[in-house]
C-alpha cells in the first residue's frame, strides 16, 4: 500500500526538511546569496566590458595599439595586455576583501545554525 492510497501525505522523512535546507530557506540565506550574486556578476560585467574593449581596440585600433611608450619597445597593446593579468589579481583581491567582510560573517553564523541542528 502506498502513503497516498492510506491517507498520508507522504513519509515524515521527505515531510520534514533536512537543517540544510531549512537554512537555505531563510531569509539570511537568500539575502547572502543575493549579496553573493550582486558582487559576481557586477566584477564580471566590469572585467568582460575591460577584456572586451582590449580586444575591440587591439582588432580595430591597431595604430594607437602599436603606439610605442617612451621611445621603448613596449606598446600600448602590450600594456593593456598585461593589465589583464594584473586586473584578474585585483579582482581576486577586492573579492576576498568583500568576502571578509560581507559574506563570511554571515555564512559562519549559518553553518554553526547547521552544525547545532545534526
Amino acid at each position: 500500500m502506498s502513503a497516498t492510497d492510506d491517507g498520508q501525505s507522504g513519509s515524515p522523512a521527505l515531510d520534514d526538511p533536512t537543517p540544510y535546507q531549512e537554512v537555505q530557506r531563510s531569509p539570511e540565506f537568500v539575502a547572502l546569496r543575493k549579496r553573493w550574486r550582486r558582487f559576481i556578476f557586477t566584477m564580471s560585467a566590469i572585467f568582460l566590458t575591460w577584456f572586451m574593449l582590449y580586444v575591440v581596440l587591439a582588432d580595430f585600433a591597431t595604430g594607437f595599439m602599436n603606439t610605442r611608450i617612451g621611445g621603448t619597445n613596449l606598446t600600448i597593446g602590450l600594456v593593456f595586455g598585461l593589465l589583464q593579468f594584473v586586473s584578474t589579481f585585483v579582482i581576486a583581491t577586492i573579492y576576498v576583501w568583500f568576502a571578509d567582510k560581507n559574506l563570511d560573517p554571515e555564512a559562519e553564523r549559518l553553518r554553526l545554525r547547521v552544525e547545532e541542528k545534526l
